[in-house]
């Protein structure tokens, strides 16, 4: 093999990003010089995060420039090592982003032991999104036994997981999710203790309905009309993690009227709401406690995961603009290359 892929940013997309953005395009395989270790991408990480790295807006992390590599977390085998600790053969869990191959001086890399699960679950369940829900509801949801918790995108990497938790923490959970299968899929199987679609008439009664003694913490991940829903419904002291935003990711312009901002903050101040954005990567010394946490749970089947795997670096830009629409059903992985430790 002498060549590689990759997938870069062409062109910052104003909108829904397509191949005009980012495209895909053979390189030279890299040669690892001392110090340094050559990864084959196994898995890729598609989370809702990259829309906004391929922005030029200031923003908590720095934006792509037109001609840079995508980037992405990414379980990878090493297969050429120069790097003392790391031999050809060992899986860890890199940034190495959209593309086949890349070289590491070992800086943030993690290694996985394949007996502890899957290695796709490091980018989910055991990654990520699972420290993201866990140190959002936990530091900044501070759930109580008997309090209502209300998690948008209920179905997805983040919010599956925060539901979970909720309720192994003697808190009633309410999920909202797209897509009928995805209500049936948080209540049914994960256990959550009703679902709304918010895609359906009647979304805001519908939620109100489920939420009898109304909302203690809303774990924010989409804003739109499931934030304009949830929010007359918060009670006194109410907390709300703000994960993320998806519902407005591809804007490319000011949503339309009227101005909703008066009465929202009027929200805040009568009933005493306390909205805290956050980033999983400000707790990092909480990720032990997570990893261990989270572990226990998975081997006792407290927690459970879906995961939705898509093979082929070629499709990547396709899946991507699926996790942006709600298409895709659990957490997305693009499978780069064949994983040994599957059959």
């Amino acid at each position: 093999m002498t060549t590689a892929r990759r997938i870069y940013l062409a062109a910052y997309p104003q909108g829904m990003p397509t191949t005009e953005h980012l495209k895909l395009e053979d390189i030279p395989l890299p040669v690892p010089a001392e110090g340094q270790v050559l990864l084959r991408v196994i898995y890729l990480s598609l989370d809702p995060y990259m829309r906004g790295r391929m922005s030029p807006t200031r923003s908590y992390a720095a934006h792509l420039h037109p001609g840079d590599t995508m980037v992405g977390g990414t379980v990878c085998e090493v297969m050429e090592s120069r790097l003392e600790g790391y031999a050809p053969g060992d899986f860890v869990l890199a940034g190495a982003g959209w593309q086949t191959h890349a070289l590491s001086d070992g800086t943030g890399l993690r290694k996985l032991d394949p007996a502890h699960g899957p290695l796709s679950a490091a980018l989910g369940v055991l990654g990520m999104p699972g420290f993201t829900a866990y140190v959002g509801l936990l530091e900044h949801g501070k759930p109580k036994p008997g309090e209502t918790i209300v998690v948008s995108a209920a179905s997805g990497a983040v919010g599956q997981a925060v539901g979970q938790i909720g309720r192994l923490l003697g808190c009633r959970v309410i999920g909202v999710a797209g897509a009928e299968d995805k209500c049936r899929y948080v209540t049914e199987t994960l256990g959550f203790d009703a679902a709304v679609n918010y895609r359906e008439d009647g979304f805001p009664e519908a939620l109100a309905a489920a939420c009898p003694d109304g909302v203690d913490i809303y774990f924010e991940n989409v804003g739109g009309p499931v934030f304009e829903a949830v929010l007359p419904l918060m009670n006194d002291f109410g907390r709300i993690p703000v994960c993320g935003r998806i519902a407005h990711y591809n804007d490319s312009a000011p949503p339309p009227g009227p101005d909703r901002l008066p009465a929202a903050m009027g929200l805040v101040l009568t009933r005493r709401l306390t909205f805290r954005g956050f980033l999983q990567f400000d707790h990092i010394e909480r990720m032990g406690d997570f990893l261990r946490e989270m572990g226990g749970w998975l081997a006792e089947g407290k927690v459970i995961y879906r995961e939705e795997i898509v093979d082929g670096l070629e499709n990547t830009v396709d899946a991507f603009q699926g996790l942006l629409t709600g298409r895709n059903r659990g957490k997305l992985v693009i499978r780069v290359g064949a994983d040994p430790t599957q059959g």
